[in-house]
């Protein structure tokens, strides 16, 4: 089955070479995992690239995506975001059918 891969926008991108994730070495990893308040939840943080994640690369950085939350992550787009209540890396996933007012946890 054909699956869609995420994109990432250029501001997550310029993001990541601001807290410097490069020049560390990792990667911003995002994930899908089960709970939250609406069933699923997004896992977003720095980590070392894995064998057999799909790697997006743009401006010397990089973001990773494992292959078992791929599935729930085509077509989204991983941004990064910045309002009143505070900066974040945000995800616009098409599959979701609800999410929660903080936007970390979603159903399908």
């Amino acid at each position: 089955m054909f699956t869609v891969p995420p994109k990432v926008t250029p501001r997550a991108f310029e993001r990541l070479a601001e807290i410097g994730a490069s020049a560390q070495g990792k990667a911003l990893r995002v994930a899908v995992e089960g709970g939250g308040c609406s069933g699923f939840q997004y896992e977003i943080d720095l980590d070392d690239p894995k064998e057999d994640d799909l790697v997006l690369s743009e401006q010397g950085e990089t973001v990773v995506i494992d292959s078992v939350s791929l599935p729930f992550l085509a077509d989204a787009v991983i941004d990064f975001s910045e309002e009143l209540i505070g900066a974040r890396f945000v995800i616009n996933n098409p599959n979701a059918s609800s999410s929660c007012g903080c936007g970390t946890s979603f159903s399908m």
